[in-house]
């Protein structure tokens, strides 16, 4: 059983105040929509729960089984989607997947490769170079990158953002299959995500 546990964060620029105070407490099988428009502070709040950014006060706890997670034990559990996070353009799709596995200290396998960018939508496209994709399947890219550890903790930004009707299919069937195993948290504006977000509320009750 994995949680994440948040206790009073706050955070300001200078002299604005983005947000304060926040405290909540989510395990596996749970999860949270942050919706508003923008300028609202959404997407620096999940900055500062990944540790993108330092909270001005507060403190944010990754768990597992009642026990604080390492460094390492986060890195290898969380996985973060959203628009303005970048692949490699010069690199094909799977040399994208093989390289961001390297990284998280795995080996993905051709087998696993094709998986994934099937779930995604982008089978047949893997030799084809990023440099050549248009932004919905690089979003589409980003969700395969983002399954590679089979995340327990899941962060989504603008969840759909550059997708057709096709892609945020994919999107919800992702949400689907992972919000009973992982951790889920939503950040979004958009009116057309507002469902993906209720649908998670529902589930939560």
């Amino acid at each position: 059983m994995n949680k994440l546990k948040v206790t009073e964060i706050s955070k300001r620029f200078e002299a604005r105040k983005v947000f304060s105070k926040i405290s909540f407490e989510l395990e596996t099988g749970q999860s949270l929509a942050v919706v508003g428009p923008n300028g609202s502070g959404k997407s620096t709040m999940l900055k500062v729960l990944l540790s993108l950014l330092r909270p001005s006060r507060g403190t944010v706890e990754f768990m597992q089984d009642g026990s604080p997670m390492s460094d390492g034990q986060i890195r290898s559990a969380v996985s973060f989607v959203a628009p303005y996070l970048n692949l490699y353009d010069h690199l094909t799709a799977e040399e994208n997947l093989k390289f961001f596995s390297t990284v998280a200290g795995s080996n993905v396998t051709g087998k696993e490769i094709n998986s994934l960018l099937a779930k995604v939508g982008l089978e047949g496209r893997g030799q084809d170079f990023v440099l050549g994709y248009s932004s919905g399947m690089k979003q589409r890219l980003k969700y395969a990158v983002a399954l590679l550890n089979n995340p327990k903790y899941l962060f989504l930004d603008e969840p759909s953002s550059n997708l057709d009707e096709a892609g945020k299919n994919v999107v919800n069937d992702i949400v689907e299959e992972y919000r009973n195993e992982s951790i889920i948290i939503i950040a979004t504006n958009e009116k057309e995500e507002y469902s993906l977000a209720e649908q998670l509320c529902r589930v939560n009750g």
